[in-house]
């Protein structure tokens, strides 16, 4: 006997529960009773244990609810953004975004310029005070910037000496000195030749403080400097030519090979070949790039040149130049491998005075590279012939040179 209700066999089943149908229509749904139990629903109520009524949506009834259903929505996954899996996220504010990202950066930006300057600032060596310079002219429109090239060996090892072929002499010379001034009018670079024939004015001793009276002695230009350095020097171009000088910049050999080696070496365009046993230079004519050494051959060779001292001016003032071009191209600028060493291999080979800051600096550079942009002019210091194997300035040309640099104006002078 079975005790299941409505009869639990097989028989009682009608030949379609758990078997299917063998009708061609599906099976309709059985309806179940409803089990009603307990007391009568209050009224408005479906009755205990009755299911209610639901809402008629294709009536357009209850509004306010959605079952998810009906759009064909899937609950219990998704990570919202109005597609019916969760709670929508707001929208990304771009704006916000992109304004604190560009603060950000203007703050790195600014961050990394300030402690730039700060570094290269301390680096600078300001041993020379032009104070000490007595008498000095003056100051007309414009800068002008007396650089010096020492030869000396200070920060050289004996094998160094013995491969840029610098030999051993102890203290330093100048090997050459340039004047460059800047303006309205464009640059304009100026040799002076170290065998120039100058008089030594009286001066103030640099480490004496002692006044020197002079005596009309003439002498070789780099004299000057053997005798007391770089003030002295300074002077003594003031006093010959009566141009002001505001800013003194001295290299020496080790420091001028580094900072080319820094830049990645220095493209330039020979003119000849140039052959000499004593600066080492070996060099055939066409554009090449020249490493430290390479170029500090290059810049010392005289013997090997028709026009000996001159002509190695002019190489001087085309390679300082080209070097000077070198370090400005966004290649070296943006580069932050590259500018900084050449930036420190500059800043700690330059002596300069105790006035000159990060931007007469850039200033200077910016008008070499002018020069050999053709922005400006170079020349060497205008020669009326020679004495006792001494240089003569053309004293008509220097003073109506210095006349045009004095008032900014636009060189006409021609020089050797």
């Amino acid at each position: 006997m079975n005790d299941w209700p409505e009869a639990s066999s097989d028989d009682n089943r009608g030949g379609r529960y758990g078997r299917g149908s063998g009708s061609a229509q599906p099976e309709s749904a059985r309806v179940m009773r409803q089990v009603r139990r307990g007391r009568p629903a209050p009224p408005g109520q479906a009755p205990y244990g009755q299911v209610p009524q639901q809402p008629r949506y294709a009536d357009g009834g209850c509004d306010d609810y959605d079952s998810g259903y009906n759009t064909g929505q899937v609950y219990g996954g998704g990570r919202g953004g109005g597609d019916g899996y969760g709670p929508e996220r707001p929208a990304p504010d771009w704006r916000r975004r992109i304004k604190w990202t560009a603060i950000t950066l203007v703050t790195v930006l600014v961050v990394t310029t300030v402690a730039t300057y700060f570094w290269a600032d301390s680096k600078l060596n300001r041993d020379v005070d032009l104070s000490k310079v007595i008498e000095r002219p003056e100051k007309g429109e414009g800068t002008n910037y007396l650089i010096v090239g020492s030869d000396s060996r200070e920060g050289l090892s004996d094998e160094d000496k013995k491969r840029l072929r610098t030999g051993s002499s102890e203290g330093k010379r100048t090997d050459s000195m340039m004047i460059l001034h800047t303006g309205d009018n464009g640059p304009t670079l100026i040799s002076l030749p170290r065998d120039s024939n100058v008089e030594i004015p009286t001066f103030k001793g640099s480490e004496s403080g002692k006044i020197y009276q002079g005596t009309g002695r003439e002498v070789k230009l780099n004299a000057a400097y053997a005798e007391d350095g770089p003030e002295l020097l300074v002077r003594t171009v003031e006093f010959n030519t009566g141009l002001h000088i505001d800013h003194y910049v001295e290299i020496g050999f080790a420091g001028f090979a580094n900072i080319v080696d820094a830049a990645g070496g220095v493209e330039i365009d020979i003119p000849q070949d140039i052959k000499d046993t004593k600066s080492g230079a070996d060099f055939k004519k066409g554009k090449q790039t020249l490493n430290g050494e390479e170029a500090l051959a290059f810049v010392r060779t005289r013997y090997a040149l028709a026009g000996s001292d001159l002509d190695r001016t002019k190489n001087q003032q085309k390679f300082l130049s080209a070097l000077a071009n070198q370090v400005a191209t966004p290649s070296t600028v943006l580069n932050p491998f590259r500018l900084y060493p050449t930036m420190g291999a500059g800043l700690d080979s330059l002596i300069v005075d105790k006035d000159m800051g990060l931007f007469d600096l850039a200033d200077m550079f910016w008008s070499m590279k002018g020069v050999s942009g053709g922005e400006g002019t170079s020349m060497n210091m205008p020669l009326a012939g020679s004495a006792g194997g001494n240089l003569l300035w053309d004293k008509d040309k220097v003073k109506q040179l210095v006349q045009q640099l004095n008032n900014d104006e636009k060189v006409t002078v021609k020089g050797d």
